[in-house]
């Protein structure tokens, strides 16, 4: 059985970096395979995973629309054959499989790029279908979705077990977890789970901020605390599977993994 956790939040809270740290929890108790999709059109999980990154889902979409539009002379995306005589569906399948980047115990896709103009409906459904057959083979999986969060179902029709709001304590972003957290029902997918995390924490929550914490009608899982560890990863671009297991964001990050996934 695949468990996907599924992280959002308002841009520039930290998304990808509890992403990292959840990925590293996992490895480091061998709990099994995971994979890690990068569902923000900046793509910058790889760098936090040390990995490169070659080719993106946009990348494969963007080609085969120009390969339809180049042998049919029309803007649309039916799904048939290509030249040659393989279907297009083959095609993504066997493009995104050679777009994944190998780690240790764990593998990244990204989405990449937004659409651009024309109708990408087909191929889409094709990717989502793609994609989740591929998840099948992994214990666990990692979405780091895009800020907000009503992209998620166009990423995956598979159920969420978790999904870990998360939010820096500031208004701004306990507003966005606010809204996130209002409309995550309404999503073409199940939610089984909703956690809120508060990111990037000094010296305890703000009263202002714990009482809108209250408020909401999500279980409040955890702090991950500033640390002069993360600062550094981030400063130098490093690899967030390196940072010491005793660094405070670390141990914080575990322990609430241990809560949700031990349940």
């Amino acid at each position: 059985m695949t468990t996907t956790i599924a992280l959002a939040g308002k841009g520039g809270v930290g998304k990808t970096t509890i992403a990292g740290l959840i990925i590293k929890y996992i490895v480091e108790n061998k709990a099994g395979p995971v994979l890690a999709i990068d569902a923000d059109p900046s793509s910058n999980l790889n760098m936090v995973l040390g990995l490169e990154l070659d080719w993106t889902i946009g990348d494969i979409r963007e080609d085969l629309l120009s390969q339809v539009q180049s042998s049919l002379g029309m803007g649309g995306a039916a799904m048939g054959t290509l030249p040659g005589g393989i279907s297009k569906r083959d095609y993504l399948d066997y493009q995104i499989r050679s777009s994944v980047s190998e780690g240790d115990h764990f593998d990244l896709i990204a989405m990449g790029r937004s659409e651009g103009p024309g109708c990408y409906c087909a191929v889409n459904h094709n990717l989502r279908e793609v994609v989740d057959g591929m998840s099948k083979n992994y214990r666990y999986v990692i979405i780091d979705n895009e800020a907000g969060m009503e992209h998620l179902s166009r990423r995956t029709t598979r159920d969420v077990q978790f999904l870990l709001i998360v939010s820096d304590p500031s208004l701004r972003g306990i507003t966005a977890a606010e809204r996130i957290a209002s409309f995550r029902t309404e999503l073409d997918i199940n939610i089984e789970n909703a956690y809120l995390i508060l990111n990037r924490v000094v010296n305890g929550i703000p009263a202002a901020i714990q009482e809108r914490i209250d408020a909401l009608d999500v279980p409040f899982l955890g702090v991950v605390p500033a640390s002069a560890e993360l600062v550094e990863v981030e400063l130098e671009g490093a690899s967030l599977m390196e940072i010491p297991n005793d660094a405070p964001s670390y141990k914080a990050m575990s322990a609430m993994m241990q809560k949700i996934l031990s349940g």
